[in-house]
């Protein structure tokens, strides 16, 4: 049984399940150009048709997700979605009565369903799938939180797990504590809208003058570089209170919001990401613990947008008792399509849980498909094809180079992992700063991130405990290796790091030659795009980038391009 998975909201997105396994996952703003687009994702529902070979006639169960009264709302009205994304990613000048535009937001998303809100919504996606050739299929609502927990759950590999969502909102929760146990998710607890951890960073990130929903790895990166408040005077650590599997804000999400700006006025802004981000830090790590102990259970998944705190998942992975765990790779609500297409799965099929071996699960282009985008920039490029092409990258950036590198197929959620990514050396510190001012055109104090062969990850770091393939997990280096990597870690020594085992064999293989030269089989991996774009989609996408960042060579597939002088 095939089950076509749709997410409408913020980074909307597609994906098809058979038997609790995903064959392929896309998000929309990977073909718009529009980073974490929101709307009807019909672009990524044709791609996953294609990519599996279905006709619409063939899939007869279409899993959707979220029903309550705000994204019934954008459904109906579609223009107010459209306004509020560009007024969130500041694309248009500051309006008259943004405050009001926001405190709406915060009202109407905790709002649950009500009456009108599924019947509406079937109406809405009934007609979208109509249109793009759908018949005779049954539509199935699942809950945001069900979800995302199914996302974690499914994917984890876990016989009997804890399966915690956190997240900023959706049908008007924030948050659950799960057991996943004989293919069964069930919820034993929830926490409300109004006492979002989510919605809290959300607004913190706000007013440090950065866009909600999108920039708050920035404010993560920037809590580095501040003095260190103790807690006793951290003026928002009391702002959440944790009571065994209850979370309770101090403040509604209007009274929160007007508190927060009254202690911006006097606090420098490295001081309030820091103050913030130790706040969710100490309260979710204790909401896992007191989860671990009421229920025994030792074996933790979790998902959501909270999830994508590599500072938090370090914290809870060490501090709260926890055995072993899982992160799903696209934590955030670009994730959801997934997850609901996995949890109407279990629900209809009941297989049980498998563990996710990759992040492969987007679109993939063919040597010869590339060849023929490439020819359509002749005049531009020049490119060969080279049947070594990863032993070749390894030695180039063994070298002291950067470059672009685009191979198989796309990743599936925000982390490059070795096919849609800019690769360079792991050190010196200049490489760091070139890539920044150079390619990304990012903050400066924003770190990236290494993928290395898994059996040198404990070679660099101390504190490893399992692999983890995704970059969803912090860890510490090695005080005495931290030279090497300075390229790929945070101020403190942390990092968010991948660590390769035989699922890419083309990107191993470059790692590999890298370990040759250098001794250590570690490189700097960021994300193949510029700064507050997608990551690209398209061999075209990969090329025009390469122009725009005036890149010094590229590797696509198996050809070597380079722009010509």
């Amino acid at each position: 049984m095939y089950v076509l998975g749709i997410w409408d909201g913020h980074d909307a997105g597609a994906a098809i399940v058979r038997d609790n396994k995903i064959l392929v996952a896309v998000n929309e703003e990977r073909f718009t150009k529009k980073k974490l687009d929101i709307g009807f994702p019909e672009n990524s529902v044709k791609e996953c048709l294609k990519f599996t070979n279905l006709k619409p006639t063939h899939i007869q169960k279409i899993a959707v997700t979220t029903t309550d009264f705000a994204k019934t709302l954008t459904r109906l009205v579609p223009g107010m979605k459209d306004k509020y994304y560009l007024f969130r990613r500041r694309k248009v000048e500051k309006p008259r009565l943004d405050e009001s535009r926001r405190h709406f937001k915060y009202t109407a998303t905790e709002i649950k369903e009500l009456p009108l809100c599924r019947k509406l919504s079937n109406i809405y996606f009934k007609g979208h799938l109509n249109s793009l050739g759908f018949r005779d299929y049954e539509i199935h609502w699942v809950d945001h939180h069900a979800a995302h927990a199914a996302a974690a759950a499914i994917c984890s590999g876990f016989d009997k797990a804890l399966a915690i969502t956190l997240d900023g909102v959706g049908d008007a929760l924030s948050g659950t504590v799960n057991i996943f146990e004989e293919g069964e998710i069930k919820r034993i607890s929830s926490i409300p809208a109004r006492d979002s951890f989510g919605i809290f960073y959300e607004q913190i990130t706000t007013l440090l003058g950065m866009r909600e929903l999108e920039d708050e790895g920035k404010v993560m990166a920037l809590a580095d570089f501040a003095y260190q408040v103790p807690d006793e005077e951290n003026k928002l650590i009391d702002f959440f209170e944790v009571d065994g599997l209850q979370v309770k804000c101090k403040y509604s999400t209007i009274g929160k919001y007007s508190r927060l700006k009254k202690i911006l006025w006097n606090t420098p802004r490295e001081e309030l990401a820091f103050m913030a981000q130790r706040t969710i830090e100490k309260h979710i790590t204790q909401l896992f613990k007191n989860a671990i102990d009421e229920t025994g259970i030792k074996n933790v998944c979790w998902s959501g947008g909270i999830a994508s705190n590599i500072k938090v998942n370090l914290k809870v992975r060490q501090e709260s008792g926890m055995k072993d765990w899982f992160v799903f790779p696209h934590m955030g609500d670009g994730g959801l399509a997934a997850g609901a297409a996995l949890y109407l799965c279990l629900q209809e099929v009941g297989k049980p849980a498998r563990r996710l071996e990759n992040a492969y699960l987007g679109n993939e282009f063919s040597n010869n498909e590339i060849e023929e985008s490439l020819r359509k920039y002749r005049k531009k490029v020049s490119f060969e094809y080279r049947e070594d092409i990863a032993k070749y990258a390894g030695e180039y950036l063994a070298n002291g180079n950067f470059m672009l590198w685009y191979q198989g197929r796309m990743e599936f959620g925000p982390r490059a992992l070795g096919n849609r990514s800019i690769i360079a050396p792991s050190s010196p510190i200049e490489i760091k700063d070139k890539l920044n001012l150079q390619i990304k055109k990012r903050s400066w104090f924003q770190p990236f991130c290494p993928s290395l062969l898994e059996e040198h990850a404990k070679k660099i770091f101390s504190d490893v405990d399992s692999y983890d393939r995704f970059m969803t997990m912090g860890y510490w280096t090695r005080p005495e290796i931290r030279d090497k990597v300075i390229s790929v870690i945070n101020v403190d020594g942390s990092a968010r790091p991948q660590m390769l085992g035989d699922e890419n064999p083309r990107f191993r293989e470059l790692l590999k030659t890298v370990a040759k030269k250098t001794g250590l089989g570690v490189i700097l991996n960021t994300s193949f795009n510029l700064h507050g774009y997608p990551i690209v989609n398209t061999p075209e996408d990969a090329v025009d980038m390469m122009l725009n960042s005036k890149a010094p060579a590229m590797a696509v597939g198996n050809f070597l391009v380079e722009i010509k002088k």
